[in-house]
């Protein structure tokens, strides 16, 4: 239950630097730089200092991930957080099965199981990674791992997911917001309709959706 009556914030009004430092939030946290520097130019906002630290590096990092050159992204990643990935067992654990994923998706498959003999196999004796490991070594038994029961390990979603939660990483270990500000005003709405539903009813505050609001 909220401390507070959300209805109460309904005539609150929002000014449009508050929208373009959300947006500015946004683009500079997903490494939008050139995109960040345009926006700034015709808007005359100014660049938060802690956003530009590391941004090019940060964009590199998630470049690499979503081009599945995974051991790249963790050689940079330990240049520029150091201890992060040792401290994080579950990032360590998706960088490097999404490296295992990348060898059998380029029918690398001896490579991918040597591989995953040498850097997998220790997270075996941790329970919450077994069903994980499983589903990742069952990928060596097709011929089209594409077309496997497993198919969605070699998605580009899965890849985005993985390049969203190391750059989440990586601004945390700069103690920088781990959320853009827009994502957390999308979270921050959807909890706010779901209070609203359940104690004004259904029919009059409807789950909010973000792909509903911005077809309006």
């Amino acid at each position: 239950m909220m401390d507070l009556d959300p209805r109460l914030y309904e005539n609150v009004s929002v000014s449009d630097n508050d929208v373009r430092n959300i947006v500015l939030s946004y683009l500079m946290h997903n490494c939008f730089k050139e995109t960040a520097e345009t926006f700034l130019s015709s808007t005359g906002l100014k660049l938060p200092v802690d956003y530009s630290v590391n941004v090019d590096k940060r964009k590199a990092i998630f470049n690499f991930v979503q081009e599945g050159n995974t051991l790249k992204a963790i050689e940079l990643t330990e240049e520029l957080a150091p201890n992060l990935l040792e401290n994080d067992m579950d990032l360590h654990f998706d960088l490097l099965s999404l490296h295992f994923i990348e060898l059998v998706r380029s029918r690398k498959c001896t490579e991918a199981l040597e591989f995953g003999q040498k850097k997998l196999t220790s997270f075996g004796k941790v329970p919450k990674y077994v069903e994980k490991l499983e589903d990742f070594m069952a990928l060596l038994a097709y011929e089209e791992p594409e077309k496997s029961p497993m198919f969605h390990l070699l998605s580009p979603e899965y890849r985005q997911n993985v390049a969203d939660s190391l750059n989440r990483a990586v601004l945390a270990h700069a103690n920088l917001p781990a959320y853009s500000s827009l994502e957390r005003v999308v979270q921050q709405a959807t909890v706010v309709r779901q209070y609203l539903q359940q104690e004004v009813g259904k029919d009059s505050y409807p789950p909010f959706s973000l792909k509903a609001f911005l077809s309006k």
